[in-house]
């Protein structure tokens, strides 16, 4: 007998949906929440146009409480009107505008593919858009169009992870049927998960454990102690070694340069006799032409 109350219960809500889906349909309805208080019933209004659905000073919300008290006989409705978060990625939301604009006349393949573009650039891991029915035009048979981006799951208990919703569009030529699944960016899947990183988070080490570690620490700090003294004085020998070289270098250097500056000065000596033996020559061969011109006189 409870039974029975439950399913006239989801019935009535079910009613009430498609009711307001037809009511709401230029407000972009997505869904609704109700909400049973001892004195009122609440019931929530997820829309993408929040201004359509209020309209006027309030006056669409006003026929619809009273007509939702009235048809479907609920005690006390109160509607509110809130916006779908991240309507870009709602699949309700995206079907129902692709539906209205394969109505208007507009060409399914741009509609199909610009509304898939546009749910990988919101940031979506995957999406799958298949279209089925009068594709190809006045005259033409009925086909089917897929089209998938990214990653998705289709079978198995994840499938409930994955946003799904479908619609049919009534255009001139025949009836085309949408079915649009997407994987919003912040889901993670079980097979995703690495159970092994999850445990060793939780699980706390034992005493054992933990001294084994603590030993294995110490042990690690005396050696890099040990290490680091012996370090410095292949440092300090290294570089006692490359000094003394460096001096031995320069000393040795000092020492050609010295040679070097010696024979110069030697060189310049030589050339000078040399110079005074070529002045004083041209004078004795002078004295030798006298002597004989004078001879010549006499």
């Amino acid at each position: 007998m409870i039974e029975r109350v439950f399913v006239k219960q989801g019935i009535r809500k079910l009613e009430l949906e498609n009711y307001l889906k037809k009511e709401l349909d230029r407000a972009g309805f997505t869904g609704l929440e109700i909400v049973k208080t001892p004195l009122v019933t609440r019931i929530v209004l997820s829309v993408t146009r929040p201004g359509l659905a209020i309209g006027k000073e309030g006056q669409n919300i006003r026929q619809l409480t009273e007509e939702i008290s009235s048809r479907f006989g609920v005690d006390n409705p109160q509607l509110e009107i809130q916006e779908t978060p991240h309507a870009s990625l709602n699949a309700l939301a995206i079907v129902n505008k692709m539906a209205a604009l394969l109505e208007r006349g507009f060409s399914w393949r741009s509609i199909a593919f610009r509304t898939v573009n546009d749910i990988m650039g919101a940031g979506a891991q995957g999406a799958e858009l298949v279209l089925s029915g009068k594709l190809a035009g006045k005259g033409g048979r009925k086909r089917k169009q897929r089209i998938a981006v990214g990653y998705m799951k289709k079978v198995g208990e994840q499938t409930k992870l994955v946003d799904y919703a479908k619609a049919s569009a009534y255009p001139k030529a025949g009836a085309i049927g949408i079915k649009l699944r997407i994987i919003h960016p912040g889901v993670v899947f079980p097979d995703k998960i690495n159970v092994q990183e999850l445990l060793a988070h939780l699980v706390e080490p034992t005493a054992e454990e933990k001294a084994a570690a603590e030993k294995e620490k110490a042990a690690e700090a005396a050696e890099t102690k040990e290490e680091k003294p012996a370090a410095k004085k292949k440092r300090t020998t290294k570089d006692a070694k490359e000094k003394a070289e460096k001096a031995s270098k320069k000393k040795k250097e000092a020492g050609k340069e010295k040679a070097v500056a010696k024979e110069g000065k030697k060189v310049k000596v030589k050339t000078a006799k040399e110079v005074k033996a070529v002045k004083k020559e041209p004078k004795a061969e002078e004295k030798k032409e006298e002597t004989k011109v004078e001879e010549k006189k006499e």
